[in-house]
């Protein structure tokens, strides 16, 4: 799902929030979300799953054109874990076909 199709969802399931208020509320979560995480914070949507700041310590990397070793500094990646009704939710289809966008 897209954030497009997020949005078409919204505006489709609640018909008395307009396409335009459903993408301000999207977008407004999201930039949130993205505030908390490069401020440090953990996210947490109870039954969803949390997003956290993973650490990555500086190692020596490779130049793929030259082969000349490189220095990658340490750096700080976003990980989400999925909370147990998530993985339930997701285990129960097991066995059903994948369906892509």
């Amino acid at each position: 799902m897209t954030k497009s199709e997020l949005i078409a969802l919204l505006a489709e399931r609640y018909p008395q929030l307009v396409a335009k208020d459903a993408d301000y509320a999207v977008k407004t979560i999201l930039d949130a979300m993205i505030a908390a995480l490069a401020g440090g914070q953990r996210i947490e949507i109870r039954g969803f799953g949390s997003f956290a700041l993973n650490s990555r310590p500086p190692r020596i990397g490779r130049n793929p054109k030259s082969g000349d070793k490189v220095m990658v500094p340490e750096k700080r990646v976003p990980h989400f874990k999925p909370g147990k009704d998530l993985r339930e939710r997701v285990d129960a289809m097991v066995g059903q076909p994948i369906r892509n966008s």
